[in-house]
C-alpha cells in the first residue's frame, strides 16, 4: 500500500514538473532549438524558423514544411503546412494544398473554415467578416458577435477595443459582451478594469464600464500598467500621473515619464532620467540616459551609454555595459518583450550574444546564444 501511494505521489510531482516546466526559444549555429532554466537544450537547435510556445505546443520549420511540436520535442503534426499559425484555443489556422484551414490538434480540418476568408485565434476568438464589417467566433466555430462593427482591433488579455459604423468606440471582451459602450472618439486598452478615452473634440478622461471621468486640462493620456494605481497624463505641455477616477495625484512638471511599477517610476527633467516614489518625490536623482521598470526584486534597468541595474537606493548593482533593448525581436516574435528582469532573469545582449542574467549579475549556465526570447510557460 506503502509503495502504491509513493508511486502515486512521484506521479503526481511528475506531471506537476512536466506541466509546469518553462522553455525559451534559442539560436546557436542559425538554428532554434528551446532551452530550459539551466540555459540547457532540451530541444536541439535544429529548426531554421520556429516560433515560440504557444498552447502548449511550438511552430517550426522543418525543410520547406511547417509542423507543431510538443514541449519533449516530438511532432505533434509532422511538418505538412506551407504556411502556419500559433495554436489558441485549440486550433490552428493552416495553409495546405493551397488553402487556408482551421485545425484541431488531431490535424483535423473543421468545418467551419469554408469562409470566404479565415483569420486567426487569439485569446480563444477569431475575427468573421461579411462585406466590410467584423464580428467574432470562438473555437466551436459559433458566431458570438454577428458581423456589425466596423473595426475590432486586436484582443489583449482578454479585451479588444471597437468602433460601429458612427466611428464610436468602446471595449468588448472576448465573450462577445460589451464592457464599455461604444460612445467615445478614441479609446486605449483596457487594463485594471478601466481605459483612457476622448469623449467628443478634445475632452479626455478614464472610461470604466459605468462612467466617465474626466482628466482636468488634460491633453492627453497613456494606458494603465497591470496591476497599475496611477497611468502618466499630460497638461500644460507636462506630464504627471493620474488615479483610475482621472484624478491627478502627481501635478504635471516632468518633461517626459513613465508610469508606475513595484512604487517607482522613471521621470524625465529635459537632460536626464531619474526615479520618483509615488507621492512625486525624487528618490534616484537624475543621471541616466534611460531607465525602465522596477522589477519586484527590487532592480531596474538604467542606461548610461549601455544598460545595468540599479537596486532601491540608487545604488549600481550590475554594471551598465549590456544591451536590452528587445527591438531586435520584433522579427521573431512581433512584439517588444518586457526590459529588465523578468520571473527572476533578465535577458541582455553582450559582444553580440544574448543570454539571461540572475540578480546577482551571473550569467545563466555561463551561456551565451546567437539570438533569445523570454520564457514562456509550457502547459
Amino acid at each position: 500500500m506503502k509503495n502504491a501511494f509513493l508511486i502515486t505521489l512521484a506521479l503526481v510531482f511528475g506531471l506537476q514538473t512536466i506541466f509546469s516546466q518553462e522553455l525559451a526559444k534559442a539560436r546557436e549555429g542559425g538554428k532554434f532549438g528551446y532551452i530550459n532554466k539551466k540555459a540547457e537544450f532540451v530541444i536541439a537547435p535544429k529548426y531554421k524558423k520556429a516560433n515560440n510556445f504557444a498552447d502548449g505546443v511550438a511552430l517550426v520549420l522543418d525543410g520547406k514544411k511547417w509542423g507543431y511540436i510538443n514541449p519533449d520535442g516530438k511532432w505533434l503534426l509532422e511538418p505538412q503546412f506551407s504556411k502556419a499559425k500559433d495554436f489558441n484555443s485549440g486550433v490552428a489556422m493552416v495553409l495546405k494544398d493551397k488553402k487556408w484551414m482551421y485545425v484541431d490538434k488531431q490535424g483535423k480540418e473543421l468545418a467551419y473554415s469554408d469562409a470566404e476568408k479565415i483569420y486567426p485565434f487569439k485569446d480563444g476568438v477569431a475575427f468573421v467578416r461579411s462585406e466590410k464589417l467584423v464580428g467574432l467566433m470562438n473555437p466551436k466555430g459559433e458566431v458570438i458577435v454577428k458581423p456589425t462593427y466596423k473595426i475590432i482591433k486586436g484582443f489583449r488579455n482578454g479585451y479588444a477595443r471597437f468602433s460601429t459604423q458612427a466611428d464610436q468606440w468602446g471595449i468588448i471582451d472576448n465573450k462577445g459582451n460589451i464592457v464599455i459602450k461604444p460612445e467615445y472618439t478614441s479609446i486605449g486598452n483596457y487594463v485594471n478594469d478601466v481605459a483612457r478615452a476622448e469623449k467628443g473634440e478634445g475632452i479626455f478622461g478614464i472610461a470604466s464600464a459605468n462612467s466617465f471621468n474626466k482628466v482636468d486640462g488634460a491633453t492627453k493620456l497613456w494606458d494603465f500598467r497591470a496591476g497599475g494605481e496611477y497611468t502618466i497624463a499630460r497638461k500644460n505641455e507636462k506630464i504627471g500621473f493620474i488615479d483610475k477616477e482621472g484624478k491627478w495625484v502627481i501635478a504635471p512638471q516632468f518633461i517626459k515619464a513613465k508610469t508606475f511599477k513595484n512604487g517607482y517610476a522613471g521621470v524625465y527633467d529635459g537632460n536626464k532620467w531619474g526615479f520618483i516614489d509615488t507621492n512625486g518625490k525624487v528618490v534616484i536623482d537624475y543621471k541616466y540616459d534611460d531607465v525602465d521598470y522596477f522589477d519586484a526584486n527590487g532592480m531596474a534597468p538604467v542606461k548610461i551609454e549601455e544598460w545595468g541595474f540599479v537596486n532601491a537606493k540608487g545604488e549600481l548593482v550590475i554594471e551598465t555595459k549590456y544591451g536590452i533593448t528587445a527591438g531586435s525581436f520584433k522579427f521573431l516574435s512581433g512584439k517588444v518583450a518586457e526590459k529588465g528582469f523578468v520571473d527572476g532573469l533578465a535577458r541582455v545582449k553582450y559582444n553580440k550574444k544574448w543570454g539571461f542574467l540572475t540578480p546577482d549579475g551571473k550569467l545563466l549556465g555561463d551561456k551565451w546564444f546567437e539570438n533569445l526570447e523570454p520564457f514562456v510557460k509550457v502547459k
